[in-house]
Formats: structure tokens, sequence, C-alpha cells
């Protein structure tokens, strides 16, 4: 694919300290855009990052038609760069679209533009282990009317973002709390999806765990208020005696790439692994009876972290380590080997650069 290339005239690299990166606060040189009107998608380019010019009318500011990703690309000891597990987020990416009416973007377009983006970013991904380049694809709806109907006219984007820790409490414990008072999504909706309004919905709940000293929202199923289903930016995991326990994907719950790479490597390693519904009370039961060992997120953004406390309308889950439970600590040890290079990429995750 041939891709126009624009570069910039002054880098902003020596601006970003490295050493003490936060999440999502820094924005490599460059970005990839390409526009899709009159029933194709056109000329791709890169180019310098900056303002990008839009209409008051422009129909995502009104109606919210877009769709995004969050990937992240490593370093190797070797100086190699690896994009982790394209082919599913680009799948991923293909059926949020198709959910809210955006025409599917081209296999060649989504992969081609992040392997030019990050092998020009090749400065910007952080050398030291446990860090890497955070790539956000997003695509939205162009048209300036403010009549309700999909739009004819799209701009998808890939952007860059050197990136540490997502939680402050960086691999520690995160402590979580039900809201049963809240919704997040109902199946039939968009829940298992990654449109933006997921997350505005989250946001005044998750305001209000943060300010009752909590990380995030343990969010309950909409209809019963009783079935666990994922943390605001995690899938979830418990493991009960030996078992490794999360809840299905049925509709309401993202499918995560990063609980896919989990349940792919209990398999193969043999561990029992159980996708079914898991109550609240089931929890705090197993917590009772000494059975609940370990709890912890998986993500993108924070690959695994840890759980320690959980708080459901007045009763309390809190689990005694201090630190990441051992078989959370055998995923985040694995996946992270993986994705560094550390570890042999026996199922094919990595597009190396």
């Amino acid at each position: 694919m041939n891709i126009h290339i624009r570069k910039t005239t002054s880098s902003n690299i020596g601006a970003v300290d490295f050493s003490n990166l936060t999440f999502g606060e820094n924005f490599s040189d460059h970005q990839f855009q390409i526009n899709y009107r009159n029933g194709q998608w056109e000329s791709p380019e890169i180019i310098p990052y900056d303002l990008t010019p839009m209409y008051p009318a422009m129909t995502t500011l009104h109606y919210g038609q877009a769709v995004f990703e969050g990937m992240k690309a490593f370093t190797y000891s070797s100086g190699k760069i690896n994009i982790f597990r394209l082919d599913s987020h680009f799948e991923r990416f293909n059926r949020s679209c198709k959910r809210v009416c955006i025409p599917e973007i081209p296999k060649n377009v989504f992969e081609q533009g992040l392997i030019h983006l990050v092998n020009l970013e090749r400065a910007w991904v952080p050398q030291e282990k446990y860090k890497s380049l955070y790539l956000r694809p997003f695509v939205y709806a162009t048209d300036e009317t403010l009549g309700l109907r999909a739009s004819t006219s799209y701009r998808f984007h890939i952007l860059c973002s050197p990136v540490g820790n997502f939680y402050s409490e960086g691999i520690k414990p995160i402590r979580l709390t039900t809201m049963p008072e809240y919704v997040r999504a109902v199946s039939g909706g968009v829940g298992d999806v990654k449109v933006p309004g997921n997350y505005a919905a989250s946001l005044q709940p998750t305001t209000k765990a943060q300010q009752m000293g909590y990380t995030q929202v343990l969010w309950l199923d909409a209809i019963e208020k009783k079935y666990v289903e994922e943390v605001g930016s995690m899938n979830i995991f418990f493991l009960i005696d030996d078992t490794l326990i999360t809840p299905p994907i049925n509709g309401s719950i993202l499918p995560g790439i990063t609980r896919m790479s989990v349940l792919e490597l209990a398999r193969k390693h043999k561990m029992n692994v159980e996708e079914r519904p898991v109550a609240i009370d089931e929890l705090i039961k197993a917590h009772e009876n000494g059975k609940l060992k370990e709890i912890f997120g998986s993500g993108t953004a924070a690959v695994i972290s840890p759980v320690g406390h959980i708080h459901h309308q007045g009763k309390e889950i809190t689990l005694p380590q201090k630190e990441m439970g051992p078989v959370a600590r055998w995923f985040y040890d694995r996946i992270t080997g993986i994705q560094h290079g550390d570890h042999p990429d026996d199922e094919n995750w990595c597009t190396i650069l």
C-alpha cells in the first residue's frame, strides 16, 4: 500500500521523560489517517501530530458514531519491535464498526498503517521492560449534519503514546466496589464492542468509586444485579480452589484480547478453566470458606492487575496478598515475556518489525 508520508520538522521526543511515563499523556510526532468518502477509502497518509479540523455539526459530536481500539508495541532486547496481537485487534475493531454502521477498515489499511507508523516512530517505543508504545486506532463519522442517521463519510486515525503503568498502584493489588444502582451494558446493546459511549456512561460511577477510595467499579449484570461482568477497563478472573473462572462473553461484556490470551495460555497449560456466570454472593461465600485464592483483571492497558479488595453493599472481600498472587504473576510474566521477546512466541501473537 502506498502511504504518503509528511514528516515533522521538529520532533517533540526530547520533551518526554521516558523514565517517568504516565498513561496516555504524551504523543509521538506523527499520526496515520485516511478518509472515507463516496463509498470508498481514499489515499492514506502519515502526517505530523497536530490539530484535526472539524465542523461543530460533525455527527460524531452529536450522536457518537465512533469506534476505537487499544494496542501496544514493545521493544525486544535485540532492538526489534513487536506489535502484539494485531490480527485479533483488527477483527474486534471491525466487529465494533459493523455494530455502529461504520464501513469496515480494509485489513491492509489497518495493518500497513500500524506497521508504517510504528516503524517511523521507533524511537518512541520505550526501551525499558514493562513500558510500551500504546497504539490507538480509531474511526469517527465526519458528515456535517444534525440529522440522526449513519454518516456517509468517516476518518480513521492511528495515534502513538509511550506509556508506563495504567494504574497508579502499578502491579500492586487494586480495590474495587460494586455499584448496583448503575448499569454499564445489557445484552443486545453495545457493551460487547469498543465504542466511546460505553466509557462515557461509566465516568460518573467510576468518579464516585474513586472518591470513596476505590480504583474502579466492578460491574454487575443489568437485569438481576447479581452476576459479576467486568471492571471498567478490564475483564475479571477468579481463582476458586484450583479453578480459574471468568464470566462468559454474553453480549454485554467486551471480549478482551488479553482475556483471550489468558484463557488460551491457561488451557494450553492444562489449568482448570470455566467460563460461566459468577454471582457476587458466590464470591463472598468462597472468600468466607477460604476457597477464593486470587482475583485479577486482564486488559491491554494493565496487562494483568491483581485485585486485593472488593466491596459489595457493606460486605468486604479482602485477600491477604500484598503483591500479585502466584497465578496472576505467572500470566503476567508469560504475557509480558512474549511481548518483550523474552519468551518464545509459540502462539504467533507477535508482528515483528
